[in-house]
């Protein structure tokens, strides 16, 4: 099923949504949004309204030692939230306080090679195959001893979330994935594309060549923002805003993971023995089961599929929902109403 939501209709059912979400929760004593307990105006939160996160936190999970922001009461249902190239977690900034307020305890981690998540040992490759960065996922919840969460991301983060939710479907009560299924493999990506989608892919191809890591490595400021502007072109973000999450790409990883994760994808660069079964398995595309709701903005700049190709991967309870208004990749951080709204919705089902 597919849904289209306006600027205005989303903030009418942001209010109905928080209150509404409240309920079944409020019964079983696992959503705190209870008459009286829900924060008054949530529902009113715009892009741009919050600057920064309550609490940033850090915790070793398996390779990494992990940065994250939480939000919350410390008993509610967790929400896990996802980033992707080249955002961070700011890209959650006014998304985290919306379901914080709705009684969920969130959890935004800067994935390796972003912000203050560093790894344990310098001995580890620095490792950008989708693979890896699932299993960090896995290892930040029994970290932090979450025995299931809603994931929810975009971009590299929507990735992540689908294999988590494709291949640990125990450890996942619903999903949110923007840009839908967006599970790879190595050998899918050998196949060509027609030359204007071969064209949106250009980073790829700079990435794959010595004067493109050096490139990066000198501009990486400067080839994000130009990302940020081609992949949302009718988002008018301001330099503060941009920033703020660039600060999170002067991780000292952060060049060797991107040029890692866009080189293993063509088959340029090895990964890890250790996940070679993990991607066998995610090379036959597995179905996911658990509640899902996929979102695009209809401003959406940077390669993304077409909903009805990928709806038939989602087996369980499912909606796709076309953000209006001018939405383009950095969906939560353009639309936060609408992306808290999907997180609450699947979270009830």
């Amino acid at each position: 099923m597919s849904q289209h939501t306006s600027p205005d209709r989303r903030r009418f059912l942001g209010a109905a949504a928080v209150t509404l979400a409240a309920a079944p929760f409020a019964m079983s004593g696992s959503l705190l949004a209870q008459s009286g307990d829900a924060k008054p105006g949530v529902s009113e939160v715009r892009p741009g309204t919050h600057t920064s996160f309550a609490a940033l936190k850090q915790v070793e999970a398996g390779v990494l030692n992990v940065g994250y922001a939480e939000a919350g009461p410390a008993d509610g249902p967790v929400a896990i939230l996802l980033h992707g190239w080249p955002y961070d977690i700011y890209a959650f900034v006014d998304v985290v306080p919306l379901l914080a307020s709705a009684g969920f305890r969130v959890i935004a981690p800067w994935l390796r090679g972003y912000g203050t998540t560093r790894f344990l040992s310098a001995d580890t490759l620095r490792n950008g195959q989708q693979g890896a960065l699932a299993t960090d996922v896995i290892a930040l919840m029994d970290a932090l001893k979450i025995d299931k969460a809603v994931v929810a991301g975009f971009d590299w983060g929507a990735r992540t979330a689908d294999i988590v939710a494709a291949i640990w479907p125990q450890r996942v009560k619903a999903l949110v994935s923007v840009s839908g299924y967006l599970i790879g493999s190595q050998q899918a990506n050998e196949k060509p594309l027609p030359p204007s989608a071969e064209l949106q892919w250009w980073y790829q191809y700079y990435f794959a060549t010595e004067r493109g890591r050096l490139g990066y490595e000198k501009y990486r400021r400067e080839l994000s923002k130009l990302i940020w502007q081609l992949a949302s072109p009718k988002w008018n973000f301001d330099d503060a805003t941009f920033e703020r999450s660039a600060a999170s790409f002067d991780n000292p990883d952060h060049v060797a993971i991107v040029i890692h994760n866009y080189r293993w994808r063509l088959g340029l660069a090895a990964g890890e023995a250790k996940h070679d079964e993990l991607e066998k398995r995610l090379a036959e595309f597995p179905a996911i089961a658990v509640p899902t709701i996929t979102l695009e903005g209809d401003a959406n700049g940077a390669p993304h599929p077409d909903p009805k190709v990928y709806a038939k991967k989602f087996s369980g309870k499912y909606t796709h929902r076309l953000i209006t208004g001018g939405i383009g990749h950095n969906l939560p951080q353009e639309a936060p109403q609408a992306f808290a709204d999907a997180v609450i919705e699947v979270a009830r089902s």
